[in-house]
């Protein structure tokens, strides 16, 4: 009853309409946003029909090896379904999805879930599916800090000492819509501290910013019109996430960061959000505890939301 239809461009119309009215997609999955990076990753996607209805995506890209991934260029990114898709559709999907690649010459998957705390609706039939049509396995899990914004707990000493510091130097928050120059602070920092760089080029920011307006925010910690810090914010409605997170040594020594981030935890509270998501904090190389990142994290209240990733053979 699953069919199984690869994406081409000429689906983007059909494609966007399901992300839309979808119970666990964001705005990340909108073409405008994967295909930023076309050039860098051998798009996989997948559109589910049953009985000629569009009823599930994924999101994937073709590794190349024999291995289809969902989707290496996304943070996350699994089935993506409708309200109306339930746990036997799922598993039958699943079932499809085996046989179509087997054809296609896959042997692997590699299948990212994407945390519970960006979907509107519980959408976890997938990894039932998953685990018991194709008896996946773990692959990595890595460690969010998320804030209930509706429940939260108090800042740690050490945090209200630098929202303080924040006060006592007349700091204040700003929005940026020219990302430049805390694009090029943070870049400077990423090598200097972590001799790594920023997952995206500043022109592929200004390009998604663009496209995606509403959902892409730099919000700054500022003082006499100099930026001391930020963090680059991606809207999901009821999930706010940082992508990125930078402070100046005279930031660092003024709590900015501190003050910033109870200025934007008391901001989508008021506007009746649900979660405030920091982001992982795995080392680099592989899924041990980065303590001194989420350190700072757990010290605004967050707790632990795991982003898994799953395998399995063909």
């Amino acid at each position: 009853m699953i069919e199984i239809v690869r994406y081409t461009p000429d689906k983007a119309a059909e494609w966007d309409a399901f992300i839309r009215q979808s119970k666990n997609a964001t705005f990340l999955f909108y073409r405008g946003y994967m295909d930023y990076h076309a050039d860098r990753f051998a798009d996989y996607s997948l559109m589910f029909y049953d009985k000629g209805r569009l009823c599930a995506l994924l999101p994937a890209n073709d590794g190349g090896d024999g291995t289809l991934w969902s989707h290496r260029g996304l943070t996350y990114g699994g089935l993506l379904m409708d309200c109306r898709c339930k746990a036997a559709q799922t598993c039958s999907m699943v079932e499809t999805l085996d046989d179509f690649l087997s054809r296609q010459g896959f042997s692997r998957v590699v299948y990212k879930h994407i945390p519970w705390i960006y979907a509107s609706q519980p959408s976890e039939e997938d990894i039932f599916a998953i685990a018991n049509v194709a008896h996946a396995r773990l692959f990595s899990r890595d460690i969010a800090s998320v804030v209930e914004l509706g429940l939260r707990l108090p800042f740690s000493t050490l945090r209200k000492r630098g929202v303080k510091k924040g006060r006592k130097a007349c700091l204040y928050v700003r929005e940026q819509t020219d990302f430049t120059v805390f694009w090029q602070m943070l870049v400077q920092h990423l090598w200097e501290k972590f001799r790594a760089k920023a997952v995206h080029t500043l022109n592929e920011i200004m390009l998604l910013k663009e496209r995606f307006p509403n959902n892409i925010r730099l919000m700054t910690v500022c003082r006499d019109d100099v930026i001391l810090g930020g963090t680059l914010l991606y809207d999901c409605g009821q999930t706010v996430k940082t992508q990125y997170i930078m402070a100046s040594e005279e930031g660092r020594r003024n709590g900015a960061l501190d003050f910033l981030f109870s200025n934007l935890l008391d901001r989508y509270e008021a506007e009746g959000r649900k979660y405030f998501d920091f982001g992982t904090s795995n080392k680099v190389d592989n899924d041990d505890l980065n303590e001194s990142l989420i350190f700072q994290k757990e010290g605004f209240g967050a707790r632990a939301v795991c982003y898994d990733t799953y395998e399995w053979t063909l």
